[in-house]
């Protein structure tokens, strides 16, 4: 079985495969609506910070009940709990679902 795209990543801990499309769904949804606002869309789903990050091509949602939120784009922080690198600009673009 292939590897997903989009991963959720929260406190370490990996959501399933669906909990993190589902998550990632309304994500999208909010950054749609409020570009750049990932403080909102934390505190929306009742946690401290989120921050998407992109590792082995695949999109990842980083959050956490307790990390401080850090601007878009922010390098992360040395010894974070995981690696790879920020997206940069603007929220990851949603595809089109196929038919």
């Amino acid at each position: 079985m292939p590897e997903a795209r989009l991963a959720v990543v929260i406190d370490g801990t990996p959501l399933p495969p669906d909990e993190a499309r589902v998550l990632w769904d309304r994500f999208s949804t909010h950054m749609d609506a409020h570009s750049g606002d990932l403080a909102g869309f934390a505190r929306a789903e009742g946690f401290a910070s989120v921050h998407p990050t992109a590792e082995g091509g695949r999109a990842i949602l980083l959050i956490s009940r307790t990390e401080a939120q850090r601007p878009y784009g922010s390098p992360q922080t040395p010894g974070g709990s995981m690696g790879g690198s920020t997206m940069g600009q603007g929220a990851p673009t949603r595809r089109k679902k196929r038919r």
